[in-house]
């Protein structure tokens, strides 16, 4: 199965297992463009599966309105490049219901489906990846698989979280990720990482289609004698620090990368706390790879995104410092 079918599946079971599930966004009834609810609508009906107006704000607002009446909306902004305009109404208002209400009230049955990445050929507004604004806002889980496998059990924990949810899929690995998935219904911790492989001499952090990257980085530091330890996230909002502050006590170097710019990026935030947990530990600077400080471009693409090259020189300078 691979990553879009593992998204499908995960819809499905939700909603076989619980009947105020609905599903819903641009272009979502004839399965989307990137088919990820494809024969939904047949099997669940219209009334479940349905389209909305090119009206992100009111997409968000619906399942906001939907889930603080104590359903299970499952929101789809078609590019996470297009969330901008929801924006308000997911930092605002999704975040705050519970807060704000003193728990007399929330949306956590809210969960924001959005394809985010690069895909080689997106430009400006089909390429990005805009998880730092929403781990900034407290009141929202942010998520992102690297995997089938990953996508469908995420999927489900967030879908049945009790706290609303931004879903990040990376679109690059939609049909270029392919797993053997459990057919069962199964949930996978939210807030918690993955260690992919052990490793002794420096920790590699990573989550998204940004793995796939960092694998081969660690492969090539592998045939130089640098054992890497590298970490899957999972869930930036929380992100589980006990994860990497154990291994990089151990390792004493941290290399950080995501495809988002260097500025602001998460990378600053899981950096900044490791100095904090880890000081004197460290034996070299934590080295953060990510994009570069532009709009996405689409001609450059190539010279934008933080490669295995890139992250390969990371670990050899930290393993040099």
């Amino acid at each position: 199965m691979n990553l879009f079918t593992a998204i499908n599946e995960g819809m499905r079971t939700a909603m076989q297992t619980d009947p105020t599930a609905i599903t819903f966004g641009e272009d979502v009834a004839f399965g989307g463009v990137f088919r990820c609810s494809v024969g939904l609508r047949e099997e669940f009906g219209a009334d479940r599966v349905f389209n909305t107006p090119l009206c992100e704000q009111g997409i968000a607002g619906f399942g906001i309105g939907y889930a603080a009446m104590g359903g299970t909306a499952i929101a789809e902004i078609q590019f996470a490049d297009y969330i901008f305009p929801a924006f308000d109404q997911l930092v605002n208002e999704a975040a705050k219901f519970r807060y704000r209400s003193g728990n007399q009230w929330n949306c956590g049955g809210l969960t924001v489906r959005t394809p985010c990445g690069a895909v080689g050929h997106g430009g400006h507004y089909h390429s990005q990846s805009p998880e730092a604004y929403f781990t900034h806002t407290p009141g929202l889980k942010v998520v992102m698989p690297r995997g089938p496998v990953d996508a469908k059990g995420l999927l489900l924990a967030s879908i049945r979280s009790p706290d609303p949810v931004i879903f990040m899929e990376p679109k690059v690995l939609y049909r270029a990720a392919v797993e053997d998935v459990p057919d069962e219904d199964y949930e996978i911790e939210l807030g918690k990482g993955e260690i992919m492989r052990q490793g002794t001499d420096v920790t590699v952090v990573g989550w998204g289609g940004q793995l796939r990257v960092l694998e081969k980085a660690c492969d090539l530091a592998e045939q130089n004698g640098i054992s890497c330890e590298l970490i899957d996230l999972k869930t930036l909002a929380p992100w589980d620090v006990e994860i990497v502050t154990e291994s990089v006590m151990k390792t004493g170097k941290l290399v950080v990368s995501h495809e988002a710019p260097l500025t602001g990026g998460f990378a600053a935030e899981i950096s900044s706390t490791i100095q904090e947990e880890c000081f004197l530990s460290l034996e070299a600077p934590v080295q953060r790879v990510c994009g570069a400080d532009t709009p996405f471009p689409l001609v450059f693409e190539k010279y934008y995104v933080p490669d295995d090259l890139k992250n390969f020189e990371a670990i050899k300078k930290v393993m040099n410092y």
